[in-house]
C-alpha cells in the first residue's frame, strides 16, 4: 500500500509542539498496515520536526532555552535578516534538527517508544499554519 497525503497543522507559538495525535488522526491508514514506514516532510525552511519526550513538558522547555542561546536572535553577523532579527536564527534551527522523520510502522501504529513523541519544532514567533506531507508504505 502507498498513500500520500497533506497535513495541515494549526499556527503554534514559538516552541517544541507534540503533534503525534493530530499526525496519527490524520492517518487512519495507518491502522491497515502490518509493517511499514511512514515518512513526514515538513513543507517549510523556519521549523522542522523531531522525536523526543512526550511526557514532560520541561524538556520541550529547555530545548527552546538551549536553542535560543545556541542560535540568538540579533546577532551582528546575520546578514539575511528581511524578515526581522528571528528569521535567520529560524532556518539554522530548521537546518540542525532537520524537515523529515522516518518512523516504523507496525502492527497499524507508529512505532514510538513509550516516551516518545513527534515535535513540530516553532522557530518563528508568528510562524503561521505548517504543512506536513506525509507517505505511508507497507503491507497490509
Amino acid at each position: 500500500m502507498w498513500l500520500q497525503r497533506e497535513i495541515g497543522l494549526a499556527a503554534r507559538p514559538r516552541g517544541f509542539h507534540l503533534v503525534t495525535s493530530e499526525v496519527v488522526e490524520a492517518l487512519p491508514e495507518l491502522g491497515e498496515l502490518r509493517v511499514g514506514l511512514c515518512h513526514l516532510f515538513l513543507l517549510h525552511t523556519s521549523a522542522s520536526l523531531a522525536v523526543n519526550e512526550n511526557a514532560s513538558a520541561d524538556v520541550r522547555v529547555d530545548f527552546e532555552r538551549w536553542f535560543n542561546r545556541a542560535v540568538p536572535e540579533g546577532a551582528p553577523y546575520w546578514t539575511h535578516t528581511l524578515e526581522g532579527d528571528e528569521d535567520m536564527p529560524a532556518h539554522i534551527k530548521a537546518a540542525l534538527l532537520g524537515p523529515s522523520l522516518s518512523l516504523p510502522v507496525t502492527a497499524g501504529r507508529l512505532a514510538l517508544g513509550t516516551w516518545q513523541g513527534i515535535y513540530l519544532c516553532e522557530h518563528r514567533d508568528h510562524g503561521g499554519a505548517r504543512r506536513l506531507l506525509a507517505t505511508l508504505w507497507g503491507e497490509r
